[in-house]
């Protein structure tokens, strides 16, 4: 019997660690165009990474050449990799929008603190859910 795929909650738990980036995101960044940007990116991001991160069979089934790769057939394993992948991408949105001008900094100030946290997050979604589900509502938790 092949795993169900965890769709909703890993959609509102995604949005949760979206928003919480979000809200660093908009601590951080100065310029107004770059928070809407980033902060809709970072969303999105958020949610396919948890998505992923929960669903590591059936992401595995529709990417098979993820299989051929040592050690991603590992759920803990291919969860660290989006993890650190998450890490990576945050820190490099950042550093990529940084700028300055008249010798104060515009942009992203990101550290590798924020994107640690968030990746992090990503990592141990799925390892919260089963004592986050109870409190979900009955459509959100399937």
């Amino acid at each position: 019997m092949a795993e169900q795929i965890i769709i909703m909650p890993s959609i509102i738990i995604g949005l949760v660690i979206g928003i919480y980036e979000a809200i660093l995101l908009h601590r951080d960044v100065t310029v107004p165009t770059h928070r809407f940007g980033h902060m809709a990116h970072a969303l999105v991001f958020a949610i396919a990474a948890t998505f992923a991160a929960m669903n590591v069979p059936f992401v595995l089934s529709v990417i098979p050449q993820l299989q051929s790769v040592p050690l991603l057939n590992n759920v803990l394993i291919f969860r660290i990799a989006i993890g650190l992948i998450a890490i990576l991408k945050i820190h490099g949105a950042s550093a990529a929008i940084r700028g300055t001008i008249g010798g104060s900094s515009v942009g992203m100030a990101e550290t590798w603190t924020h994107s640690l946290i968030i990746g992090t997050m990503i990592v141990v979604a799925p390892y919260v859910y089963p004592a986050v589900a109870p409190l979900l509502p009955v459509w959100a938790q399937r």
